[in-house]
């Protein structure tokens, strides 16, 4: 064990890093995460499916979450086989999602499970990103594809886009949600040649991307583009950490609409109800958030909307349902309300 005396003992400063690489190699000296994470080169990879899903615990998947967690993953038809007892299930089970192409950093690994944390979604979690556990084999070295970037983006607009092997549209590749931002190589008249993490150069329709050299030409929006987007999922089912377009839970969905407009707000809607601009009811204008908390509205935050006008807010309400449109005053909601928060000037 280590012992205090002798410790005060070495005075020597070669001496003492001799015996901190001794402890160092037996494993008794141990780093906090911070610590450690200062002292080690953070190591990046890019997700490499069209959406990962992340766990709060490696293996906890079930035999029907297994399109989830393959390369290719199967949204589809994972969420298109859960009945509501096995949605139900996910609450609490699942951290968040990232989009194909998203960068995370790698905090720990435990077989063939990664801890990361997801790139551009704000948690006072951790700083980095969202943390959550995923599959290791749905996940690529991004040194090569970043370097991409430089070039543009393609950002998709559809609510759900396929990407094409060949120029000619015909052999589909993989389907990937709204949001998902990828590379942009070439552009032609109806269609654009994108880069993908691990399987090289693939085409997508034109009309389903928006083009551009980098984050900050994308539009400022209004309330009411953002309300627009939101209602081009209208019907989608609700998934609890759902964070795309085969999915939503009420935080990633107002997430979701904001960020694929060019505004980054943090992923939680518990923390989403922190910041922005507080805004009274009588003076809520379209694309304003909307929260509803416990205990008639005094206690913990735990469901967000999106004002629409008129008294009314399109939200993912829960597993038993899909995106919708309600009245703000409707039971469940009215006499939970908590306040509104404004993310656009």
């Amino acid at each position: 064990m280590f012992n205090k005396n002798n410790f005060e003992r070495v005075n020597d400063l070669k001496r003492l890093t001799v015996f901190v690489l001794s402890l160092l190699a037996f494993g008794i000296l141990v780093f906090s995460p911070n610590e450690a994470s200062s002292r080690e080169k953070q190591r990046i990879a890019y997700v490499d499916v069209n959406v990962a899903t992340l766990w709060t615990e490696p293996g906890l998947l079930r035999g029907i979450d297994a399109p989830s967690a393959s390369n290719p993953a199967d949204l589809n038809e994972w969420i298109g086989s859960m009945k509501y007892e096995d949605k139900l299930w996910l609450v609490g089970n699942l951290e968040t999602q990232a989009l194909y192409g998203s960068k995370v950093t790698i905090l720990e690994e435990r077989g063939e499970w990664v801890k990361v944390a997801v790139s551009n979604q704000p948690t006072p979690r951790n700083d980095i990103g969202y943390p959550g556990w995923m599959p290791k084999g749905q996940l690529k070295d991004g040194h090569s594809f970043e370097k991409q970037f430089k070039r543009g983006f393609a950002l998709v607009n559809a609510p759900k886009t396929w990407l094409y092997s060949d120029s000619k549209l015909q052999s589909k590749f993989i389907e990937v949600s709204f949001n998902t931002r990828l590379p942009l190589l070439q552009v032609k008249k109806d269609k654009v040649k994108v880069m993908t993490p691990g399987n090289g150069a693939k085409w997508m329709e034109k009309q389903d991307v928006s083009v551009y050299q980098n984050e900050n030409q994308i539009p400022a929006p209004t309330g009411k583009d953002i309300v627009e987007s939101g209602k081009g999922f209208l019907g989608l089912p609700y998934l609890w950490a759902g964070m795309s377009g085969f999915g939503f839970d009420c935080s990633g969905f107002t997430y979701t609409m904001y960020h694929a407009n060019g505004i980054t707000i943090p992923r939680d809607s518990s923390i989403q109800a922190q910041h922005g601009k507080k805004v009274e009811q009588e003076n809520l204008q379209p694309g304003d958030l909307l929260f509803f908390a416990h205990d008639k509205g005094k206690g913990k935050v735990h469901h967000v909307g999106m004002y629409i006008g008129d008294g009314k807010m399109i939200h993912s309400p829960n597993s038993s349902t899909h995106v919708r449109i309600d009245e703000i005053k409707t039971s469940g909601y009215g006499e939970e309300y908590a306040g509104a928060r404004r993310y656009i000037d």
